[in-house]
């Protein structure tokens, strides 16, 4: 992978990028920068500060002008583009009790997942306005990880306590697997199988469903990278279904894992930082790795290359 960056020297937590690549987005602390992504360089465009603390989670939407932010703040922010090319704060979810810490959409872009600190999944659907539908409060300790299949009929999640749910389109908990490590990340890759990371561990998990009784269980597990003791949550697994990559991050290291035509999954690539403070996120058609880490105060620019 190459290489481009710029310093950025306050905490980023958060990082997404739009769909064409042209646009990428960076929490900075309290503030979200905008940046214009061209030519491999990014160039600041605008600074938003509705938020009053540290923004964890981006997402951009595919369908529309639209991204949302989600903050330690406990709001979730839903941006969209004005007639100028600004974008403005256009919604505020305010119904979690503490930070958010994870948040996933549907790929009709009329369901969105948030995951907090006050250890519940909320469950947010478009009508006229987006509105909370549905609460799931089975976890016991912080919810920080979030994943939905293919088909969008099953969300996976994960947090401090020792499960992993598995939830259903009814939006019950039909599955309650105990870990013997809590993991930080987890993502489906198709509608069968999806892997879980427990923290800062040396192997990554990977779960398949039984095609008898319906329940996923662990079937194997493979070694990845690490490095250190300690871990956060931020900066989710990325599955890239176009290339077969997932994104990994782990410890020190991110770990870009290849799935092959067989199913099994190899360690293509480790990039090691010199911290574990590492955050960031690879674009949706998986040309672009693009990080910021505590160490360098920089948001780093990767690309991908074929041998």
């Amino acid at each position: 992978m190459q290489n481009h960056s710029i310093k950025q020297k306050e905490y980023c937590r958060a990082i997404a990028i739009n769909n064409d690549n042209s646009i990428v987005l960076a929490g900075c602390n309290s503030d979200i920068k905008v940046f214009e992504f061209k030519q491999e360089q990014l160039k600041l465009i605008q600074l938003l500060s509705e938020h009053s603390y540290n923004v964890n989670t981006l997402n951009f939407m595919k369908k529309s002008t639209q991204f949302i932010s989600g903050s330690y703040d406990r709001q979730i922010i839903i941006w969209s583009m004005d007639q100028y090319n600004q974008w403005i704060c256009e919604y505020k979810l305010n119904e979690h009790n503490d930070e958010i810490n994870c948040l996933i959409l549907n790929n009709n872009e009329d369901l969105i997942i948030s995951g907090s600190d006050d250890k519940k999944i909320k469950f947010w659907k478009k009508q006229n306005q987006w509105r909370c539908s549905q609460t799931i409060t089975d976890h016991a300790k912080d919810v920080v990880g979030l994943s939905l299949n293919e088909k969008q009929d099953k969300l996976i999640s994960c947090g401090y306590d020792l499960f992993i749910l598995i939830i259903e389109q009814s939006q019950w908990v039909i599955q309650k697997i105990a870990v013997e490590y809590f993991g930080l990340r987890l993502c489906f890759i198709n509608n069968n199988v999806f892997t879980f990371q427990p923290r800062v561990s040396n192997y990554m998990h990977i779960y398949e469903i039984n095609s008898t009784n319906k329940q996923y269980s662990k079937i194997n597990q493979i070694d990845v990278k690490s490095d250190s003791d300690q871990c956060s949550y931020q900066f989710p697994q990325q599955y890239i279904k176009s290339k077969c990559i997932l994104v990994n991050k782990n410890g020190k290291n991110v770990n870009l894992i290849r799935k092959n035509k067989k199913g099994h999954f190899i360690i293509q690539q480790s990039i090691q930082f010199e911290h574990n403070g590492i955050y960031g996120s690879m674009s949706e058609n998986g040309d672009y790795l693009i990080t910021w880490d505590v160490r360098s105060k920089e948001i780093q620019i990767r690309k991908y290359q074929e041998f």
